[in-house]
């Protein structure tokens, strides 16, 4: 084991540097949806409510895009904590920048392909064309972002991957910062409505950037280039690379189909279940900053104590991960249960929603249950860039724990049965991770390799 390590794996400075990461990315995540609310009120309180649609219906097309390249952040970060855990300096300078230049060209790809890739995305929606065209504005200044997005996913994965939560913490409260301060003098000020929120938004990604460079500059990994520039694109090192990004888009495809398909089948369940279903969704979704942020701190250690061959530790994290997820979500899913007409009064006054919610809010105790879990093995394996694993787990959960029960569902018009088959997808994940992690510890080596346990 390396002597540098030591030091971070000594019981009591884990548990407080786990706490620390923790609630740094629970604090970083929560800037999410802030910002997303105050963007809201802010198009909200326009004379003409078509801008706040457009940006609604634009930001679909980014969230597709963005998802697409989540790898980005994932991947850094797991490969980033390994070489952290192996006390490798020149690798983990090696990650950012091969990382960072892979996600600089598919970036400026983006841009380039701005046209075709606005006609597709809006030919598939469907909207009036006033709405359309706000959105357009939206999207016309947001895409010159997409360098600075790309390459803001390794950065954090980057930090991440060391452990450095305070900076995670920075640089998210810069970003949205910039945001709503632009979105204010955009919109407000000058008037600019959806192509004002778009600019900011595009801004504010150039502006966390450049605090990220500055913490990259600092680190002496731009100085280091030119004596890791001729060992960036190892062939096998590259081979390994793709094999675990292709790994991480499939899982987060087969994820974002079953919640499309939910939201889709809730649809033609009526306007008043939909709300209601789309309401629960938005508790889960909150539960999930909390648990993602138990999730990246797990995912950041897994990686340095795999890569330093600590099989006790990896024990612990797993004991102290999975304890600490488990009572955020079924501690949420248990608030909600006890006050539901209270609390869902604060997101929507329609009476026949708030009738119909408290129908269905017991099912968030099992999909929480199994699905805190589930987010934090997700970080696990990822710390470990086990990506078979986390493709493997995800399409068993779609296509077997999901799909058929909501095809039952679907053809019976139940909407109990729609979330009978959450619960199937959020439990599948739980348990086939589960399953696959006593493997992780027996084949453990006693020094990890460079890029993937899978092969």
């Amino acid at each position: 084991m390396p002597v540098g390590v030591l030091p971070f794996l000594q019981s009591d400075s884990f548990l407080k540097r786990f706490s620390r990461l923790a609630i740094a990315n629970i604090i970083s995540n929560l800037m999410v949806p802030l910002a997303g609310i105050i963007d809201t009120a802010f198009l909200g309180h326009l004379a003409d409510i078509r801008h706040l649609g457009g940006v609604a219906l634009a930001t679909v097309i980014f969230n597709v895009v963005y998802w697409t390249f989540g790898f980005l952040r994932m991947g850094t970060t797991g490969l980033t904590a390994q070489a952290q855990g192996r006390d490798d300096g020149d690798e983990i300078t090696r990650i950012l920048w091969r990382h960072g230049l892979i996600a600089l060209g598919l970036g400026l790809t983006l841009v380039v392909l701005q046209v075709p890739i606005r006609m597709v995305g809006f030919g598939l929606l469907n909207a009036d064309t006033q709405v359309r065209l706000a959105g357009e504005a939206f999207y016309n200044a947001r895409i010159w972002g997409a360098p600075a997005v790309l390459l803001n996913f390794v950065l954090l994965g980057w930090c991440l991957g060391q452990g450095q939560g305070q900076r995670v913490m920075v640089l998210s409260v810069v970003g949205n910062g910039i945001n709503i301060g632009l979105d204010y003098w955009f919109i407000r000020h000058l008037g600019w409505a959806s192509g004002g929120a778009g600019a900011a938004t595009a801004l504010s990604q150039y502006g966390m950037l450049a605090v990220g460079l500055v913490y990259v500059a600092r680190s002496g990994a731009i100085a280091a280039f030119p004596q890791i520039r001729a060992s960036l694109w190892q062939p096998a090192v590259l081979g390994n690379l793709l094999r675990l990004n292709r790994d991480i888009l499939i899982r987060t495809f087969a994820l974002v189909m079953s919640f499309a398909l939910f939201t889709n089948w809730s649809a033609a369940l009526g306007t008043t279940v939909l709300a209601a279903n789309t309401l629960l969704l938005q508790v889960i979704t909150l539960a999930a900053y909390f648990i993602d942020g138990i999730a990246f701190a797990t995912e950041s250690f897994a990686g340095q104590f795999w890569g330093a061959g600590d099989r006790r530790q990896l024990r612990r994290l797993l004991v102290w991960g999975g304890g600490v997820s488990g009572m955020l979500g079924l501690g949420c899913a248990l608030v909600f249960n006890l006050w539901p007409r209270s609390l869902f009064r604060l997101m929507t006054d329609h009476e026949s929603v708030l009738a119909t919610v408290p129908n269905y809010v017991g099912w968030l105790l099992p999909i929480l249950g199994f699905g805190a879990i589930a987010f934090m093995l997700d970080g696990y394996f990822l710390g470990l860039t086990a990506g078979r694993q986390l493709r493997h787990s995800t399409l068993s959960a779609t296509l077997g724990g999901f799909l058929p029960l909501a095809l039952v569902a679907h053809w019976q018009g139940s909407a109990h049965g729609l979330w009978l088959a959450m619960v199937g997808l959020m439990a599948v994940r739980a348990l086939t991770l589960i399953n696959a992690v006593p493997q992780t510890l027996q084949t453990m080596p006693e020094s990890a390799p460079a890029v993937s346990v899978d092969g």
